[in-house]
């Protein structure tokens, strides 16, 4: 998949399939060279993190593509999953909090337009 607002749209529509709260996209291209894209959500509880993470990367595979790395899996307090040019982080709300990211990557550009209003 060349088209990385696509590949941010599939993130954020599975996230949203699955009842992620509170989704962020984060432009934060300009900030890093880790990565273009944060994508940013929350679960209610560890198993609904886990279900978020295992959603997208199926969501993805269905569309040829794999993360690269996934971390924080079995623990599902902070998932992270690594695919290039955008990084999707679920977090358990009370981690999300702690790491507050959004405040982090303060200066980073918020992308709208991807999510459907809930």
């Amino acid at each position: 998949m060349q088209d990385t607002r696509e590949l941010l749209k599939l993130i954020a529509e599975a996230l949203q399939e699955k009842k992620g709260s509170d989704i962020r996209i984060l432009e934060v291209k300009d900030l890093t060279l880790i990565t273009d894209y944060f994508v940013i959500a929350s679960g209610s509880s560890r198993i609904q993190v886990q279900a978020l993470a295992r959603h997208v990367e199926e969501k993805l595979e269905e569309h040829g593509v794999a993360p690269f790395r996934v971390e924080g899996f079995q623990e599902a307090q902070w998932i992270l999953m690594d695919y290039g040019t955008v990084v999707v982080h679920v977090f358990l709300p009370e981690q999300r909090e702690y790491y507050n990211l959004e405040r982090l990557w303060g200066d980073a550009k918020v992308i709208t337009d991807l999510i459907d209003p809930v």
